[in-house]
């Protein structure tokens, strides 16, 4: 016997596509399926403008040295570079105070986990702070952290934050 049809299931499958900019999302990862998100625009203000609270250039993990004197004594944090984009207010709630170290996973073809190994080995790191992002690909700065944490054979506070793709922090 044949399944019924299910009209609702073709609307919604319809509406996603729609949101897709009208192409079928089939696999992959899901951080790379398109979607708008919809938001109330915020009031514009004469207040001053923000302030960057950047410590410290550069910022990739890839051109970062590993003997760099702000490393020392520092409070360390990982990011995922779309992190500072989908958290409207990343640079006070994560960068400020911090040393700040930025890569992706998915696009940077490398392995941090020996980098940051010798940065968090020959640095008096304070702490670590891991930003990533919640799309399944972005764990790949969260393992690299946390094995150079393991590997450098230092014991140190260190938390890991997940920012969903609409900008909340779920973890």
């Amino acid at each position: 016997e044949a399944a019924a049809f299910d009209e609702a299931a073709v609307e919604e499958n319809k509406k996603r596509k729609m949101q897709a900019g009208g192409k079928t999302l089939h696999g992959g990862c899901p951080g790379s399926q398109s979607r708008r998100i919809e938001r109330a625009e915020a009031a514009a203000t004469a207040a001053a403008p923000v302030t960057s609270a950047l410590r410290q250039w550069p910022v990739q993990i890839q051109l970062a040295p590993v003997n760099a004197s702000y490393f020392d004594g520092a409070n360390l944090l990982i990011a995922a570079d779309c992190a500072a984009y989908a958290y409207g207010n990343f640079h006070q709630a994560f960068i400020r105070g911090k040393v700040t170290l930025i890569g992706c996973p998915k696009l940077d073809d490398v392995d941090y986990s020996e980098k940051l190994t010798e940065i968090i080995r020959r640095n008096d790191i304070k702490s670590l702070t891991i930003v990533r992002m919640e799309v399944p690909c972005c764990g790949g700065i969260e393992h690299a952290a946390v094995t150079a944490l393991k590997n450098s054979g230092k014991f140190i506070p260190w938390q890991v934050v997940t920012i969903s793709t609409d900008g909340r922090v779920v973890e």
